[in-house]
């Protein structure tokens, strides 16, 4: 009974509490409540429901509604799946056109995300939903337009909002910057400014769009380019726009496009006349008729961005366009007088702007002149004239309406360097503007004591704060470029206005400063000896104005410690315009040549080649070798010696061993012929091998006696005399017998080549020459061949003189050996008799045995009184004494050899006594 009352008894019903975030108020902010789309989607596509527009309406309202604070990451698709629908029906019923720019509001909330991994998972749907928005320009209304536009640029530049959400949270700024560059949302929105010509107010929400993205970010301006974006701007930014906010955009757009994108791609895509002539027409017109500051500044950005296109471009059609005459007018009206309208009553202030015109303008001149076809504008423009009127000595002080005395010298700097360019395309504008008379009275001013204090303020300023090393720096680089084109006109017109003795007294006081020199003055210093060069190079009269003072500022030039070549500052290019001088002024004028020889210039020169680097040695041999024309070069060459007295012979050789080593030219390990075939070809000229070249085309041969040093090398010797050289050692003279045979090997080589250059054009030489070709052959062969006998012959004899050098020493080391051991007989004999009486007694029967010896045989010797005795009477020492004596005294290593085995024995004797004591006590 008890079982079955248990078993029927009733169960207790469970209640179940669930209690959620939301109701214990865990969770705040707005929930987004979460709606069907498929079924929006069905019922606004379904064939049976197309026509139910309230219906269609009232499920989009809903749909605003619940997502009215932000879209979904995974509702993107099905909602611009909605979006596409109401704009392929807007065109057909305007009642779909409000939903849908009321969806594009919502689209321009953060998207929101449930977890993190969304931003990742979606970021392909995200994407793809962005690059919707630019496809949806193809709505033919105003306002979608409008919407759009600002949907876009939220998307891009609105941080995300304070407000919370429920399960949700929004995307980062930097989240949806990267996912728009991703899209082509840029390139579409530059495409459809085509669609919006007649629509200003729309292009201009557009353009504000397209400055936004291109601002900063180099992906949106590559895609932009990609769509022709700086054409398509530039060739409508004067349309008709009176708030002129439409140039302002278009100029803003293509300065981020130059900044963050390709700028060779922009300039390509400026180089049109459409193009160009809109850049012109509106540089005209803020030139002409703008007065702001907001117009100088476009004016301003206006010629940089000409400038690019000019640059990048030198074929673009500035001359068609008449752009550039038109620069050129501007560029000039204020220094050179002109009658065209444009500039009539156009003047220029003081403010920074206009200022920064006219070294735009200068520095678009220079650009300019990359063309040739520019060239006959800049001279009939009279450039170089205006340009001209700036070289002048600076005054410290301006009137009213004039440049500042900083900014004039600015100005002053920036057209002497735009001089360097344009001064050699217009040579007869600088003759006839006297441009060398100018430039001489400003280098005149430059070395005077006038007083004036350099402002130094611009890049061509560098180094000229407090003084005028500017002006003479830059004065210098414009003669310098004038000099270099080796005009008769220029050179003389310089000539006569005493340029040289000018420039010699200039280089006079910059030897003998004490002043440490930087890179600016070692700059200067090149430059002068480079016009000295130029102007005296081949010209005897020249040469003698450069005289004394020029040949005592080279040498001291020489002198210059050779640890200053590696400095740095320059230094090594100084020497390299030492060297030139050299050989411009000195060589070939006899004054010049002896004054350099008496005042040790040889000497020098050979210190230099013994401590330059290597890339300086051809030009040094070069001067060595134009100077052995003078026969009293001869004697200062042999009487040199260097570090280690090093003659020139042993120099001069150890540089043709590292020339053949540089050229890899065979040799064995003694340095004699390794080829007999090729004695003299380096690995370069053996691998390019012989070619058929024209008659008038130097073969390699010929090329490699001007390629490397082994020529100048060969003459120096020549001069010095291959017999009379000193200090070589046996491997210089295997070198020395080749370079002696330099000219003979290299006759055989060209004739190898010809030999070879007939028989790969099939061409037979008649008979006569055939054996010609083959006896010159097997001569060059056999020279080769005696070269190297002559090599192995002296390789022979050094190696026979060092074996007789070294049986030499070990007869010397045997012969000192020999006498000591004679020493140490004789002082073990001695010690022997003194203490033996019988070995005393048998050396006194040899010495009277040696005497009787000595003496004649005859028997009345004594009778004649030629008998001497050689016994002393009454000795008492037990060795042979002479009249006068002389002791001996035991050498000092035997003396302290006995002393301490007598020490020895006394502390063995004392131990001895110390132990008997001890055993005796017991």
């Amino acid at each position: 009974m008890a079982t079955e009352d248990v078993l029927t008894k009733p169960a207790v019903p469970v209640v179940g509490h669930v209690i959620t975030d939301d109701d214990i108020g865990v969770k705040q902010g707005i929930k987004i409540q979460a709606i069907n789309f498929n079924k929006v989607f069905k019922l606004l596509t379904d064939p049976h429901s197309t026509t139910l527009y309230d219906r269609h309406f009232h499920a989009l309202q809903r749909l605003i509604r619940h997502y009215k604070s932000g879209l979904l990451l995974k509702d993107l698709v099905q909602a611009f799946k909605i979006i596409n629908v109401c704009a392929d029906r807007a065109a057909s019923h305007s009642d779909y056109l409000q939903p849908m720019q009321e969806l594009l509001k919502i689209c321009s909330l953060p998207f929101l995300k449930e977890k993190s991994s969304d931003e990742t998972v979606y970021s392909q749907i995200v994407v793809e939903s962005i690059s919707q928005l630019g496809y949806l320009m193809r709505v033919p209304n105003r306002d979608i337009k409008l919407e759009l536009a600002n949907t876009i640029l939220s998307i891009y530049t609105q941080k995300p909002s304070s407000q919370k959400f429920k399960d949700q949270l929004p995307c980062s700024q930097a989240y949806n910057i990267a996912m728009l560059e991703k899209s082509d949302v840029a390139e579409t929105l530059v495409k459809s400014l085509s669609l919006l010509e007649q629509d200003l107010e729309v292009k201009l929400c557009l353009m504000n769009v397209l400055q936004h993205l291109s601002s900063f970010s180099t992906p949106n301006c590559d895609k932009m380019l990609s769509a022709d974006a700086a054409s398509r701007i530039a060739s409508r930014m004067n349309d008709p726009d009176p708030s002129g906010r439409l140039l302002f955009r278009s100029i803003e757009i293509l300065w981020n496009l130059i900044e963050n994108g390709n700028r060779e791609e922009v300039s390509r895509q400026l180089n049109s006349l459409v193009c160009l002539n809109a850049l012109k027409d509106a540089f005209s017109e803020r030139m002409t008729q703008g007065y702001s500051h907001y117009d100088r500044q476009l004016r301003n950005d206006l010629l940089v961005i000409s400038t690019l296109v000019a640059s990048s471009c030198p074929e673009a059609p500035f001359i068609e366009t008449g752009y550039a005459k038109q620069l050129m007018l501007f560029g000039t009206f204020q220094e050179v007088r002109s009658h065209n309208a444009l500039v009539k009553y156009l003047k220029l202030g003081t403010n920074p702007e206009d200022f920064e015109l006219k070294k735009l303008l200068i520095s678009m001149l220079v650009v300019l002149s990359k063309e040739p076809a520019t060239v006959p504008l800049i001279s009939e423009s009279n450039v170089i004239l205006a340009m001209l009127s700036y070289i002048h000595p600076n005054e410290n002080t301006s009137q009213a309406q004039e440049w500042s005395p900083a900014q004039f010298e600015e100005i002053q700097l920036h057209v002497m360097a735009a001089l360097c360019t344009l001064g050699p395309l217009c040579v007869q504008d600088y003759i006839d503007s006297q441009g060398s008379t100018r430039l001489l009275l400003l280098l005149e001013w430059c070395v005077g004591k006038d007083d004036f204090a350099g402002h130094g303020n611009s890049f061509h300023g560098l180094g000229g704060r407090g003084n005028k090393r500017a002006q003479m720096r830059y004065c210098l680089h414009l003669m310098r470029s004038m000099v270099s084109l080796r005009d008769s006109s220029v050179n003389q017109d310089l000539t006569d206005q005493g340029a040289i003795n000018q420039i010699l007294d200039i280089l006079q006081s910059a030897t003998r400063s004490d002043m440490p020199d930087d890179a600016i003055d070692v700059e200067m210093q090149c430059d002068m000896l480079y016009i000295l060069s130029v102007l005296c190079d081949g010209e005897q009269h020249r040469k003698e104005l450069f005289g004394e003072k020029g040949v005592d500022s080279i040498l001291r030039y020489l002198k210059t410690n050779p640890k200053k070549l590696f400095n740095g500052l320059g230094h090594h290019r100084m020497m390299l315009a030492t060297l030139g001088a050299i050989w411009c002024c000195i060589v070939g004028a006899t004054i010049n040549e002896d004054q350099f020889l008496e005042g040790e210039g040889i000497f020098l020169l050979l210190d230099l080649l013994q401590n330059a680097a290597r890339s300086m040695h051809n030009l040094i041999l070069g001067c060595l070798t134009d100077l052995c024309e003078n026969a009293k070069s001869v004697s200062h060459l042999s009487t040199w010696r260097g570090s280690s007295d090093q003659t020139v012979g042993k120099l001069l050789i150890r540089i043709w061993k590292e020339e053949e080593k540089e050229l890899g030219v065979m040799r064995k390990e003694d340095g004699t012929i390794a080829d007999t075939n090729k004695p003299l070809i380096g690995t370069l000229q053996d691998s390019e091998g012989v070619t058929p070249l024209p008659a008038n085309s130097p073969s390699q041969s010929i090329v490699d006696i001007s390629e490397n040093m082994r020529a100048k090398l060969y003459a120096l010797l020549y001069k010095l005399g291959f017999e009379e050289l000193q200090g070589l050692s046996a491997e210089d003279q295997v070198t020395l017998c080749i370079i002696e045979r330099y000219m003979d090997f290299k006759q055989g080589e060209v004739w190898s080549e010809i030999t070879e250059e007939l028989t790969q054009e099939g061409v037979r030489p008649v008979t006569p020459d055939q054996e010609a070709l083959a006896v010159i052959g097997r001569a060059s062969q056999e020279l080769a061949s005696l070269v190297i006998d002559m090599q192995e012959e002296i390789l022979e004899s050094e190696t026979q003189h060092d074996l007789l050098e070294e049986q030499e020493l070990y007869s010397q080391i045997r012969e000192n050996h020999k006498q000591a051991e004679n020493t140490l007989e004789k002082w073990q004999d001695y010690v022997a008799r003194t203490s033996n009486y019988e070995l005393l007694k048998s050396a006194k029967k040899l010495q009277d045995l040696s005497i009787h010896q000595s003496r004649e045989e005859v028997d009345n010797s004594r009778e004649r009184g030629s008998f001497h005795d050689t016994d002393l009477t009454n000795l008492q020492t037990t060795t042979f004494q002479g009249r006068q004596i002389r002791v001996d005294s035991t050498p000092q290593d035997i003396l302290n050899e006995s002393t301490m085995r007598l020490q020895t024995q006394e502390k063995t004797r004392a131990v001895t006594l110390q132990q008997s004591n001890f055993v005796f006590a017991q």
